[in-house]
């Protein structure tokens, strides 16, 4: 019977992934959190199928030692942890879970721009703290949404999730994407196509939705934050590295924008000296994902892709198909 190994044991969605028990020997890491790396490295061993999460490096070194491995089924949208051209050139798919995370992480997004634009969370700290003791009507001027412009970077699925929740706000929507959508796909969605430099300097939202690649690598920097409004607010529910953590904590200390609202960081969980200590930011753990819906239909499609892959079809979400001319079969 075929291994199969959940490297996370209290992963979201788990009773759904234990009807991989049913087809394989399925096994999961019995101690809290993350498998420390050379019991992760010494338990691959005789692994068929690894499903492991965001924050594991699945490298040569533990493809190497997984000499059964045929399948990581990543339990996440992004694979920038593992290595996909040394899977590929051992035969290893890889897949991942992607459009099941769309409207979670718009409802995030959206949740960082109010939250910011309404300085939701200093005033909740103003309230807890008992400094409340009165009615002030310029206390905590807010900024507002309604009828402003918003600046989607990436114009996939999440972003375009962005952009028809905007519609409720009667919001001016820009966009920027190396791939401009189609004529109708802009009218349906009632966004327009800028540059990016024009989408920065007009925008008074600019929410990021792009992959991490070599060409989205600290594509907002000193000279691109430069670019926005001193009025205007980033958010990010994409990767970190797509933004230079050091540029962004400088501009918000000199207030060259308004303000940040972020879901991921540079170096996670690492944040950049001087983030937390600033009040123009919001910042939350990693949960663009994070709803129970999202949750469990990333497991069950963790399951259908493993299940694909260990009984000798082709799964789903593939993300190296170049593997399958010379993939590894136990």
């Amino acid at each position: 019977m075929k291994k199969v190994l959940v490297t996370y044991r209290d992963i979201p969605g788990g009773h759904i992934l234990e009807d991989l028990g049913s087809r394989f020997h399925l096994v999961r890491n019995p101690s809290p959190g993350y498998m420390e790396r050379p019991r992760l490295i010494e338990a691959v061993k005789d692994v068929h199928g690894l499903v492991p999460l965001l924050s594991e490096p699945i490298d040569a070194e533990l493809m190497d030692a997984a000499r059964s491995l045929e399948i990581v089924a990543s339990y996440a949208v992004g694979y920038n942890n593992i290595d996909i051209a040394a899977a590929t050139e051992r035969g290893i798919l890889v897949t991942n879970t992607p459009g099941v995370v769309t409207d979670a992480t718009a409802d995030l997004a959206w949740a960082l721009i109010m939250a910011v634009a309404r300085d939701i969370v200093v005033v909740d700290r103003y309230v807890r703290s008992g400094n409340w003791t009165e009615w002030r009507p310029e206390a905590f001027i807010a900024s507002d949404i309604t009828g402003t412009t918003l600046g989607v970077v990436g114009m996939g699925r999440i972003g375009q999730a962005v952009a028809r929740r905007a519609k409720a706000f009667d919001m001016e929507v820009v966009y920027y994407d190396e791939h401009r959508l189609d004529n109708s796909d802009e009218e349906s969605l009632g966004v327009r196509f800028v540059p990016f430099a024009e989408l920065l300097t007009t925008a008074d939202f600019v929410t990021v939705h792009v992959p991490l690649t070599p060409g989205t690598f600290h594509l907002v920097n000193e000279s691109t934050l430069d670019l926005m409004k001193p009025t205007a607010y980033l958010i990010n529910t994409s990767r970190g590295q797509v933004i230079d953590e050091r540029a962004l904590v400088h501009a918000l200390q000199q207030r060259t924008i308004a303000g940040a609202g972020l879901d991921v960081y540079e170096n996670e969980p690492k944040l950049e000296p001087g983030l937390a200590a600033l009040d123009n930011v919001v910042l939350v753990p990693h949960l663009g994902a994070n709803s129970r819906k999202t949750r469990e239909a990333m497991a069950r499609m963790t399951v259908a892709n493993i299940t694909l892959a260990l009984e000798g079809d082709i799964p789903r979400n593939l993300v190296n198909p170049e593997a399958l001319p010379h993939r590894r079969v136990a």
